[in-house]
């Protein structure tokens, strides 16, 4: 039985803060009627699609802490609370569902990382249909919550349905290039560049202190990686973050290219793996704003963020960055889907 469950209307405007004067989006997004909603995404007229992973075996798969569960509803909320302007329509985004681990992740407690492993393989076939489908349909899928893990079963999603590999953009601290020891949060992209959903990886802003040597040689080996560190970009300053993203776009042109920022590497966001040295939210935001303007962005995917861990920690900010990124990368997006190549370095 699938644990995708679809957005209902009365979902929606259970959420919505109205305001007398003021529209927000969730006002005007779209919903689907049904569980069979791939038809009506067919015909919908919305471009993006909205789809949370609220799950956080991955990254406990990986032996972080848990909590990454915890960000899709609340940012959720403050998506559909956004204002709608002549910048942004509600009615370019369907809010299509979410994925009800919830089972899952009670069975997954105490569990050995060799058996979360097992689940998170299980996370991945539920996934990527899910993806694959909305990509066929046409559309743009914006996925948040869950851990990196996820970022496999997306990118294998998209590959099938444009049938052939992707390119791949990351702002995150950590390559997530680990072994394939089984799945978990460290390695989805390594799984993708295997199985040859992958093409082209570009890595931007990884922490020297938090990737391996092993790892590093392998990036190094491989001609479709490149990665650029924090160092070197905002400590040594031997290039400038306006070049890297030019260098990057260009890295990744002439193919559909995934958009994943990993919120860990934002200072002080509440992740597993939180930095009090990392991109700030506006460097976040422009990463994000550069890659829908300057590739063919072929998803977005906000990952690691949480509202509250289960050591206790909470930050109750980061839904609304992340509704922030969403809109950001919404707002980029060229209505032509026009892939530009001008900016380019």
């Amino acid at each position: 039985m699938s644990h995708f469950k679809v957005l209902t209307s009365a979902d929606i405007k259970s959420l919505v803060a109205r305001r007398e004067g003021e529209i927000k989006l969730g006002e005007t997004v779209q919903t689907v009627q049904s569980a069979g909603w791939k038809e009506e995404l067919q015909q919908s007229p919305a471009r993006f699609v909205l789809v949370g992973i609220p799950e956080d075996i991955g990254v406990k798969a990986n032996f972080g802490i848990g909590g990454t569960h915890s960000l899709w509803e609340p940012a959720l909320k403050a998506i559909l609370n956004v204002q709608q302007t002549d910048r942004i329509q509600g009615g370019e985004l369907l809010a299509l569902g979410a994925f009800d681990f919830a089972d899952w992740m009670e069975n997954c407690e105490g569990k050995g990382v060799g058996e979360l492993r097992q689940v998170v393989a299980a996370i991945d076939d539920e996934v990527f249909p899910v993806i694959e489908a909305i990509v066929t349909c046409g559309k743009i899928p914006i996925v948040i919550g869950g851990g990196h893990n996820n970022a496999y079963p997306i990118l294998k999603g998209v590959s099938r349905a444009k049938e052939e590999a992707v390119n791949c953009v990351n702002l995150d601290a950590h390559s997530d290039y680990r072994a394939m020891e089984g799945r978990h949060s460290g390695n989805g992209f390594r799984y993708a560049k295997a199985a040859g959903f992958l093409r082209r990886y570009m890595e931007i802003g990884l922490h020297e202190n938090y990737n391996g040597a092993a790892v590093i040689k392998d990036l190094t080996g491989d001609p479709d990686i490149h990665f650029y560190s924090y160092e070197d970009i905002f400590l040594h300053e031997h290039i400038d973050y306006k070049t890297v993203l030019g260098k990057s776009s260009a890295f990744v042109n002439g193919y559909a290219t995934g958009i994943e920022l990993d919120m860990d590497c934002i200072t002080n966001v509440l992740s597993s793996a939180a930095t009090p040295c990392g991109v700030s939210p506006l460097q976040a935001r422009q990463y994000v704003s550069h890659f829908a303007r300057f590739s063919d962005a072929a998803y977005l995917h906000l990952t690691e963020g949480a509202v509250r861990l289960e050591d206790g920690r909470e930050n109750l900010l980061t839904p609304k960055l992340a509704a922030y990124l969403v809109t950001d990368f919404i707002k980029g997006i060229p209505l032509s889907q026009t892939f530009f190549t001008e900016n380019a370095v």
